[in-house]
């Protein structure tokens, strides 16, 4: 797995202080005991200690090296409810609201990344995506550069009977749902941006259809091209192609006979899907029948990196993601 090691030397060699705010989760003990002894992160459990310490000793797990907060005990939580309320005042927050969300985890987390005590957070495995990504919005903010939050995978092809080799984004499969041509646009730039800082190579876009070319006429196809469009238009010197089918998008040879004038060259190593009915679908079957490691899904759009977990994840789930948003972390700052 040349491209998820190369992630993980990467974290290694500049390690990010990640909070972890499912704490009390066995899962996540293992997996921050696991990431503290590969020296990728500076890690913060929260939740009640007295559980985290009684988990961690029953399984064996020592958490030297690893902080451990619970909000309720934490000095910081007026400071974190008075910032909470100064943000979402306009928005109707009270002054009681924020110190209630404040002794939640989920929202303490990403306080800490929106006050700089944190590089960034990871949660999921006990909270919905949904929560996850409100909160990580609410508190972090979208960036600059950004008008939406989406979501991608990091598939890893690295069985020797995969042709295709490496490690390839697929976006968007877990966030939204059914994007207009301006959102799936953006998906696709987010997508390249994310390439670019995972892969450490060159993004090479294709905008997924069920026609290559033009060789189908629908109101679908017309979103995937006009998509490109916005794309080409704002990145001109990105690798993109559109509307294009999944075999000319992989496969060099059939690129070759079915579109004129290939960006990618059926080389593409971002796949982005016309909706998330067809990303979901298509990272499910390329993980379960493909045998492709799939890492996410990993927020993108976001101003400081805030990740979010299966609920069914591993611990070697969640040490891939902290690998992850410590990168993440080292482009943003």
């Amino acid at each position: 797995m040349k491209a998820l090691n190369n992630i993980f030397k990467r974290a290694e060699q500049d390690p990010r202080r990640i909070v972890l705010a499912e704490g009390e989760d066995p899962r996540i003990i293992e997996a921050a005991v696991t990431a503290t002894s590969r020296g990728i992160a500076d890690l913060t459990l929260l939740g009640n200690a007295e559980t985290i310490r009684g988990k961690a000793e029953a399984a064996d797990l020592s958490l030297s090296g690893i902080s451990v907060i619970d909000p309720a005990d934490s000095g910081a939580v007026e400071r974190y409810a008075d910032a909470l309320y100064q943000l979402r005042q306009h928005k109707g927050m009270t002054p009681e609201k924020a110190a209630e969300l404040m002794l939640d985890p989920l929202h303490y987390a990403q306080m800490m990344v929106h006050l700089d005590d944190a590089d960034g957070s990871v949660c999921g495995a006990v909270y919905t995506t949904g929560d996850t990504v409100r909160a990580a919005i609410q508190i972090i903010g979208m960036a600059d550069n950004a008008s939406m939050i989406s979501s991608f995978f990091l598939m890893m092809l690295c069985e020797p009977f995969h042709e295709l080799k490496g490690g390839v984004i697929f976006s968007d499969c877990g966030l939204v749902i059914d994007p207009d041509a301006e959102q799936l646009s953006q998906i696709a730039m987010s997508a390249a941006n994310s390439a670019q800082t995972l892969l450490n190579e060159d993004p090479k876009v294709a905008m997924l259809s069920f026609s290559t070319s033009g060789s189908a006429s629908h109101a679908a196809v017309d979103k995937v091209v006009e998509a490109t469009r916005l794309v080409k238009a704002q990145m001109p010197d990105l690798a993109i192609d559109g509307d294009v089918q999944l075999d000319a998008a992989i496969v060099a040879e059939i690129a070759e006979r079915k579109v004129s004038q290939s960006e990618t060259h059926g080389r593409a190593n971002v796949l982005v899907f016309p909706n998330l009915e067809a990303g979901n679908i298509g990272y499910k079957l390329a993980e379960r029948i493909g045998k492709a490691d799939a890492i996410g899904p990993i927020l993108q759009g976001l101003k400081k990196p805030a990740n979010d977990l299966s609920r069914g994840c591993s611990a070697n789930d969640v040490v891939n993601v902290i690998a992850i948003t410590v990168v993440q972390s080292q482009t943003a700052k």
